[in-house]
């Protein structure tokens, strides 16, 4: 069974690989020596360095306290979350699992192999309490493919002792940066071993890209079958720096985080990570409204079969995420009653009802994370990105170009909110205020692909878009809300309970849901006059 720590380090190089005192970092009241112990580390990648283009480093450890199969994830400069497994001869299935995202199905093989003599101390307050570890690594890496050399180094690495303060860090950095230790210019110990092993005659492709890169740009894809072998492509030039110029540039900017997110996010929902589920939606629908809102920029003939894909897998993390929000929802508005309100076992009805339902469509969402289908959309995103279908309106002025698009789905989304307002309350009007909410998403993710060309107007058109998406999300979650109920009340009365509870929530969800109609009007009234496109 693997388990996850959060490690937070910093790692330094020095010419004197001896430490200063360190019993002068404020807090520190003494130094132990924890001796010397020999590490022998095999890093596993694909042979086109995928999972070091995305700073993730997997590697199978013998020697020290933590010997077993380590996989690194970063979270921001400094630390990273590291999940671990025992020690076995072959990658444990489930540390196997969270990198497919990003492999594939592409294999992982040894690539450098590093063997390093640590020399620990650790450094401890007036109680006796483990501040940090410090450790001084002389390091022997040997690339294990190709032609590729070895290297020797050594570096001084300073460990948070767990939950720590991170400003500790800054007092020891301190110490080190007057006695001449400098931050080391690698990421990490794989990070250098690459770049200093690198076979003379490899070409671009077999090393790790540079830092900020793409994890797959460039990388061998299968371009969509259904993609038309005369579709016009048209040349985006994005600043050396990466800064967007045309049109084009933006959108395709934005496309390039989406897929990201949906790379990046994957480890956390297999990992069932709070929100996670919620975030991988949004950025599958963040992708279906930029191909759809943007069609006078990249050719729909190749992003129509993509979006058929995305909602697709939309559709399959609603199940869990849908389930998620209501039993959230339906517990706090239960948790707000009066005591006298309350009649029979509500409360664990419910618990059990939202365990149910999410472990089954968790298990769901694990197959549909490893299907064919799924992998086979992320390789298409790829490609998509690496020979993006632009049309010539790519290469307008975002300015002209983002803002027509903006203007557009608003147009959409004003006669959908007045088609709505029109009509009586019931099933028809909750059908109606739905797709404006979807509506309204789509104009709202229309201007924040503008927003990084066109600035304030854009800005104001997210919060605009934001706060009228919660105002009908809060009324279409009152219809799910009380469909809910009315299944768990006919169970519950089938089983001999009192459904009265389930009537009374009933009856607040109504109210919410008329609440929320009531506030639309003048809502929409002050966006649709002050809206900037």
């Amino acid at each position: 069974m693997a388990d996850t720590k959060r490690e937070i380090e910093r790692k330094y190089e020095s010419d004197d690989a001896a430490l200063p005192d360190l019993t002068r970092v404020r807090g520190v009241a003494s130094v132990r020596d924890r001796g010397v112990t020999h590490l022998d580390a095999t890093y596993h990648d694909t042979a086109d360095l995928r999972l070091a283009a995305s700073s993730v480093t997997l590697r199978r450890r013998t020697g020290g306290a933590d010997a077993g199969w380590h996989l690194k994830f970063p979270v921001a400069p400094g630390v990273r979350d590291e999940i671990r497994a025992p020690l076995s001869d072959t990658l444990p299935d489930e540390l196997a699992a969270l990198i497919r995202s990003r492999v594939r199905d592409r294999d992982v093989r040894p690539v450098v192999r590093l063997r390093s003599d640590r020399d620990v101390r650790h450094l401890l307050d007036d109680q006796d309490r483990l501040l940090a570890e410090v450790s001084v690594d002389t390091v022997h890496a040997e690339r294990l493919t190709g032609e590729g050399g070895e290297a020797r180094w050594t570096e001084i690495e300073v460990e948070l002792a767990d939950d720590g303060d991170p400003d500790f860090l800054d007092q020891v950095e301190k110490r080190l940066r007057k006695a001449g230790v400098r931050p080391s210019a690698s990421a990490s110990k794989l990070a250098r071993a690459l770049a200093e092993t690198e076979p003379a005659s490899a070409s671009g492709t077999a090393s790790a890209p540079a830092a900020g890169s793409s994890a797959h740009e460039g990388a061998p894809s299968t371009p969509p079958a259904t993609a038309p072998e005369a579709a016009p492509r048209h040349k985006h030039r994005p600043r050396p720096d990466g800064t967007p110029v045309t049109a084009g540039d933006h959108v395709l900017a934005y496309v390039r985080a989406q897929r990201d997110a949906l790379v990046e996010l994957d480890p956390a929902v297999r990992q069932d990570v709070p929100d996670a589920v919620h975030r991988m939606r949004v950025a599958t629908r963040r992708l279906r409204s930029t191909f759809r809102s943007f069609r006078s920029v990249l050719d729909r003939t190749v992003t129509d079969p993509v979006s058929a894909d995305l909602k697709w897998l939309a559709t399959e993390l609603g199940a869990d995420r849908d389930q998620e929000v209501l039993a959230e929802r339906l517990t706090q508005a239960l948790g707000r009653l009066p005591a006298d309100q309350v009649n029979g076992p509500v409360a664990e009805r419910l618990a059990a009802w939202s365990e149910a339902r999410h472990h089954g469509a968790h298990h769901q969402l694990l197959a549909v994370l490893d299907s064919r289908r799924h992998l086979r959309l992320l390789d298409t995103l790829d490609a998509l990105l690496a020979d993006p279908p632009l049309r010539k309106k790519a290469a307008a002025r975002p300015d002209k170009a983002l803002a027509k698009a903006v203007a557009k789905d608003f147009g959409k989304l004003s006669r959908l909110v007045e088609h709505a307002l029109e009509l009586p309350p019931g099933t028809e009007r909750d059908t109606a205020l739905h797709e404006a909410r979807k509506k309204t998403k789509r104009t709202r993710y229309a201007a924040e692909t503008a927003a990084p060309a066109l600035g304030g107007p854009a800005e104001e058109a997210v919060r605009d878009m934001k706060a009228l998406q919660g105002l009908l999300g809060d009324h279409q979650d009152s219809v799910m809300a009380r469909r809910t109920l009315r299944e768990l009340a006919a169970v519950a009365h089938a089983a001999g309970e009192s459904d009265f509870t389930y009537g009374v929530l009933h009856a607040g969800e109504a109210h919410r849901a008329r609440a929320a109609e009531e506030a639309l009007p003048e809502a929409w009234r002050s966006i649709s006059r002050e809206f900037p496109f």
